[in-house]
């Protein structure tokens, strides 16, 4: 898929991977709209890049994705939706009976799961008007094997892939000219990851994976980590889920 020309639309983009991916997607020559909840991040991320544009929505609000539209409508439309934007709670113990478990579960299926469905239903028609467009999901790494101090996060990205897939799928079926991408990324080193000390891949590092994938129409973009887990996951699913849930956590769940 060419980028060049495109309008890219990023959620989540005053921050970590996707601020990274504006600076990438503005350097292949698309023009690059962002959105986010907070206004100061915003206004940061438009002093890097000032040829971007920025517009304040909440992907968890309904009305602010109704504005969203209106607005991106009248800057002419978009090629391209990255659903980028994504949330994760302080680890919990699923054994240990804890209101707050639900509470950060129904917090990040809203906004990891159910918000990129609510933008792909408001936008499905404008990017179906393209002659080449796309939906980018951003799923993880968990969303194949789950974390035990990640389980409700990890829940939102396997759903979040299940569908993605689905809709990709469906979209085939009915010939349309929309893409639909998945990138499965390891740990990030983000602000959102900033308290944990396991390897991680730096941003750069994943959305030049990401754009290389998009050029070659790579469908299912699993980068760093990620396409290890992926092989030894298929033969070897214990030890894949012991790498990734090391035992010297478990001892933080004993306490």
């Amino acid at each position: 898929m060419n980028i060049k020309d495109k309008t890219i639309l990023i959620t989540g983009g005053a921050s970590g991977i996707g601020l990274e991916s504006a600076k990438q997607f503005l350097a292949e020559g698309a023009k690059v709209i962002i959105t986010g909840r907070n206004q100061t991040k915003l206004e940061e991320a438009k002093r890097l890049l000032p040829s971007v544009i920025v517009i304040k929505s909440d992907v968890e609000n309904q009305d602010d994705a109704l504005s969203l539209f209106d607005q991106v409508t009248a800057l002419g439309g978009i090629d391209i939706l990255y659903n980028n934007a994504g949330v994760g709670s302080p680890s919990l113990n699923l054994g240990i009976a804890n209101e707050q478990i639900l509470k950060n579960a129904v917090y990040e299926m809203n906004i990891n799961y159910f918000g990129v469905i609510r933008l792909n239903n408001i936008f499905m028609d404008m990017l179906k008007s393209r002659k080449e467009a796309a939906i980018i999901n951003t799923t993880s790494l968990l969303s194949m094997v789950p974390a035990l101090e990640e389980p409700t996060y990890a829940a939102t990205k396997t759903a979040l892939s299940f569908y993605t897939r689905t809709l990709r799928k469906n979209l085939e079926i009915l010939e349309s000219n929309v893409k639909v991408f998945e990138l499965l990324p390891p740990l990030v080193a983000t602000e959102m990851t900033a308290r944990r000390n396991d390897k991680k891949i730096t941003a750069e590092k994943l959305v030049n994976t990401l754009v290389s994938g998009i050029k070659k129409d790579q469908f299912t973009i699993r980068a760093g980590d990620s396409k290890v887990i992926y092989i030894v996951n298929r033969f070897f699913p214990k030890l894949a889920f012991n790498l990734v849930n090391p035992k010297k956590i478990y001892a933080d769940f004993k306490q």
